[in-house]
């Protein structure tokens, strides 16, 4: 009775929202099931407006975090969760250091008993058992980060998102590069020499994508930059990520970046004197000499939109890809003191041609694989147990990645990069 009473209010309140004449709904139109959805650029204003043409107060959110505040990546996560449901004033829930296995299975299934009406999962490897969970409570909706398998599931309940999180790479890239320049035209080291080095956790699509993309931004502004990238088979240990970058130092890697989640990287490149660039957040408090910029993904647009979603009654896409212009994919300040000047000038006026579309960052012009320009390439984007290629992504010559779905499917090999290893 309980339910029928809610279903009841639930369409009521759609039904007022129509009466009214609002247009300006924040959910993207439902896009075939192999395209992801791109928010609107007034994701704000339209959640403003969904925000007073529902009863926000009723809805209780759950949220399942890998680690917990140390780490650089799930911190990321949680201060969106608590700046999205502070501003729409909903309840919130925080499972925190949940691994990869069934206990992610069963802190969602705990939250769905608990009442949440929607729960949010952060970590690549908990997609299988969320999936698991939107399975066993149709009634709840499942939301994942950076999975795969929304759009091949076909659940009502079951959602991935991410965000062109590329192009703030490549934005951080330019940043690098521009301090390479600094450092050869000061004479620190011969422009042959201009090498850099990347600490990735695994050789995921998602790993190859970001050091890709941030490889052709640095080489945009400096054009002998090269690049090597180890790998540690942990999304988390400061340990061997420390380890990783000191090895990439001794190399003779001369700035140094990362997709792994801890201080380790930065602060070994802080000790060794050798500029960095982080992810998912300044590190400029323990890394004042040697911190350039950071670039991140905004989570809280896509936490309003959903939640605002749900209140309303409205349907949730499979795939959501945030962007630039919706506040998605965002970089910190840049430190003047690490930079090389006109750094933040540089990175606003290629950011606006991002947006603009004149730049795209996996232009085939740019790169070769195998010393040959690609004109064609089937990616997996539809994720089968053998990563079969299923989806032609080279289109008006370039690679359109993060459009057929949200999470990253670049997963090229080239030239310019020497991967020292390989960690899956």
């Amino acid at each position: 009775m309980k339910k029928f009473v809610a279903l009841l209010l639930a369409l009521a309140m759609v039904f007022a929202l129509c009466a009214c004449g609002n247009s300006n709904s924040a959910a993207p139109k439902q896009d075939d099931a192999a395209e992801s959805s791109q928010p609107s650029d007034n994701a704000s204003d339209n959640a403003s407006e969904n925000q007073s043409a529902a009863d926000l107060s009723a809805l209780k959110v759950g949220f399942i975090f890998l680690h917990d505040e140390n780490s650089t990546y799930d911190l990321n996560f949680m201060n969106a969760a608590k700046e999205a449901c502070e501003t729409l004033g909903v309840e919130s829930v925080f499972k925190t250091n949940i691994p990869e296995d069934q206990s992610c299975y069963e802190a969602a299934a705990e939250l769905a008993d608990a009442g949440c009406n929607i729960v949010f999962a952060d970590s690549f490897g908990h997609e299988d058992y969320i999936i698991q969970a939107a399975k066993e409570f149709p009634e709840v909706q499942f939301c994942h980060s950076t999975g795969t398998k929304a759009h091949t599931e076909g659940l009502d309940n079951y959602h991935n998102a991410f965000a062109s999180i590329y192009e703030g790479r490549y934005l951080a890239g330019v940043a690098a590069g521009l301090k390479l320049n600094e450092m050869i035209d000061n004479g620190d080291f011969a422009a042959e020499d201009a090498k850099i080095g990347y600490v990735g956790a695994f050789t995921y699509a998602e790993v190859v994508s970001g050091y890709t993309s941030f490889f052709l931004g640095a080489r945009s502004v400096c054009p002998t930059a090269t690049m090597e990238v180890t790998f540690t088979g942990s999304w988390y240990d400061e340990t061997a990520e420390k380890e990783a970058a000191n090895k990439l130092i001794a190399n003779g890697c001369k700035l140094v970046s990362q997709h792994a989640d801890s201080m380790g990287a930065p602060t070994a490149c802080e000790t060794a004197g050798v500029p960095n660039v982080s992810y998912n957040g300044s590190t400029i408090s323990a890394c004042p000499n040697t911190f350039i910029v950071s670039s991140r993904i905004d989570w809280a647009p896509y936490y309003e939109f959903v939640i605002n979603a749900v209140a309303n009654g409205e349907t949730i896409p499979a795939d959501w890809t945030g962007t630039l212009a919706t506040g998605s994919v965002v970089l910190t300040e840049v430190n003047e003191a690490a930079a090389a000047a006109g750094t933040a000038d540089k990175i606003a006026e290629v950011k606006a041609a991002l947006e603009a579309g004149t730049i795209h960052v996996f232009d085939t012009a740019n790169f070769t694989v195998g010393g040959e320009t690609l004109t064609s390439y089937m990616a997996d984007v539809d994720t089968d147990a053998n990563y079969e290629a299923d989806t032609e992504v080279i289109l008006d010559g370039y690679f359109h990645e993060s459009e057929m779905r949200s999470a990253p499917y670049f997963d090229l090999r080239i030239d310019g990069i020497t991967l020292l290893d390989e960690a899956y």
